[in-house]
């Protein structure tokens, strides 16, 4: 078996970065010699999707003067999406997953159709598919359809900013809509790219929602003047995991040069203590100190999924396999979504926990009665009067509940179809769509927090004692969002400042 073409790297290199693909640095080669194995060994076999009708339709035989409508149909036919379409990034996600099942050379398809596949991507070419209409069974079929159906030159692309026929585009760029040789109307329509495309962009802004968490963690501790053992190594390393360990010592590398945090051997154990109760708190809440084992278990998550992601990239997700070193075709599942979906939720559940405990923070920001050391949210105004961040309270925790609502696993909702040949499905693509929506919800809470972050720093005038990376990304946010004595509407500043989370990235090592 061949080592992978991709490394998720190079996708979110091609997707966000606007890197091309260099066709002659694919194995075209390998994708040749399987397309002229699979002309010669099907001449006289019965193979699925090639001389069959599809699904519970494999039953009945095609006969050779219908073989290219066959294929054509099944594109035709199933490009059925409905909703609104997925975004530019997800469908260009996708794209590049097909592309790395197709260089697997065991799909059977003409090298032609992996030249177009290249193009539309480098030049930015971007099918139109809808968010629904996949069970995630037989891959992403009514959802890659419509991608087959741009290739053939039908349906709509999004191509500088505009909705635009196909067939217009293609033309205008000097390219040929793909015609079918053997099978490939079901080699496009038939695997997991989609939801691989989906979930590839969910895991690179959870990884970056993460590196946020993990400095809103040195952040609140700052803010608060907690002690800093939480983050010690020798208490994290006490406990045999690696994410809270890496966690830990991501803290550790932020809070550096930090004169917010307390030593706990310098103010509590010297012995000179005779106090019965102690103003400054001797354990900060949890939402505080225990943020290397919350995070932790968050980065193994992310970590494995990245994992899984990339081996589906470099796999054949279609059926049937065709093989030209055993000289076979083999028929099977491995377009089945079991592996994205369960991951998928993984990472959602994960994501949520992460937005809790955002949520837990900013409880703990506004609460003057439980930190002790604030106003009531944050008001720099009069009290009763004027209402700081009060209002901001309300979206953050609305969008925290509906979080947890998409919180339940969907990859145990599995409903047959297809003539109960589709028995048990992995619905992999709405559960990374859902995966989708959780992350969307993280990042406007994340932008409450940090404008919340900057309020309290000016209110206990504390910016010059943060540490560098967290005075820098104080004095970043109060660029976007200035400091606000005065009732003012926010949600300007929320996006503002959610865009520039978005498109900052952290170094933590």
């Amino acid at each position: 078996m061949m080592k992978g073409v991709f490394t998720l790297s190079d996708v979110e290199n091609i997707v966000f970065g606007g890197q091309k693909i260099d066709i002659n640095a694919l194995p075209m080669a390998r994708v040749e010699a399987c397309f002229n194995f699979l002309k010669d060994f099907c001449s006289d076999k019965i193979i699925y999707g090639i001389n069959t009708g599809f699904g519970p339709m494999a039953q009945w035989r095609v006969e050779d003067p219908d073989l290219i409508a066959l294929q054509y149909n099944i594109i035709r036919s199933h490009s059925t999406g409905a909703g609104e379409p997925l975004s530019d990034d997800c469908v260009k996600a996708a794209m590049v997953a097909r592309l790395g099942t197709f260089l697997q050379a065991r799909s059977g398809v003409h090298p032609d159709l992996v030249k177009l596949l290249v193009e539309m991507i480098n030049r930015d070419i971007i099918p139109m598919i809808p968010q629904h209409g996949s069970v995630g069974a037989s891959g992403d079929l009514v959802q890659l359809a419509h991608l087959a159906l741009t290739m053939i030159g039908e349906g709509s692309v999004h191509y500088h900013g505009e909705w635009r026929p196909a067939a217009e585009v293609l033309k205008e760029n000097g390219l040929e809509p793909f015609k079918i040789h053997i099978r490939e109307g079901l080699s496009i329509t038939n695997g997991t790219g989609v939801m691989t495309g989906i979930a590839m962009v969910n895991q690179f802004h959870a990884e970056q929602l993460l590196d946020w968490a993990t400095l809103a963690a040195v952040m609140m501790n700052e803010i608060a003047g907690s002690y800093d053992d939480w983050m010690a190594a020798p208490l994290n390393e006490a406990r045999r995991h690696d994410g809270q360990q890496v966690m830990a010592a991501r803290m550790r590398v932020l809070a550096r040069d930090s004169k917010c945090l307390q030593r706990r051997e310098h103010l509590l154990y010297d012995g000179h203590h005779s106090e019965k109760t102690f103003e400054h708190k001797v354990q900060a809440y949890y939402s505080l100190r225990c943020t290397p084992q919350i995070l932790g278990p968050i980065y193994e998550t992310l970590l494995n999924c990245r994992r899984v992601l990339e081996e589906e990239i470099n796999s054949a997700c279609d059926n049937p396999i065709v093989d030209p070193e055993t000289r076979n075709v083999y028929h099977g599942g491995n377009f089945h979504g079991d592996y994205i979906s369960l991951e998928q939720d993984k990472v959602k559940i994960a994501m949520v926990r992460l937005v809790m405990t955002a949520e837990r923070q900013l409880n703990y920001l506004f609460h003057d009665r439980i930190n002790g050391i604030l106003p009531p949210f944050l008001n720099m105004g009069k009290l009763g009067l004027n209402y700081g961040m009060q209002a901001c309270q309300f979206t953050a925790t609305s969008t925290t509940a509906e979080c947890q609502t998409l919180a339940m696993p969907n990859y145990v909702h599995s409903i047959p179809n297809n003539n109960d040949n589709q028995d048990i499905v992995s619905m992999g693509t709405n559960t990374a769509l859902l995966t989708q929506r959780v992350i969307e919800n993280a990042w406007q809470v994340m932008a409450i927090q940090y404008i919340a972050f900057a309020q309290a720093v000016d209110i206990l005038k504390i910016s010059d004692r943060l540490s560098p990376v967290s005075r820098q990304v104080y004095r970043q946010v109060r660029e976007i969002c200035p400091v606000f004595v005065e009732d003012t509407p926010f949600y300007e500043d929320l996006r503002n400042v959610e865009a520039f989370l978005r498109q900052q990235q952290l170094k933590l090592d």
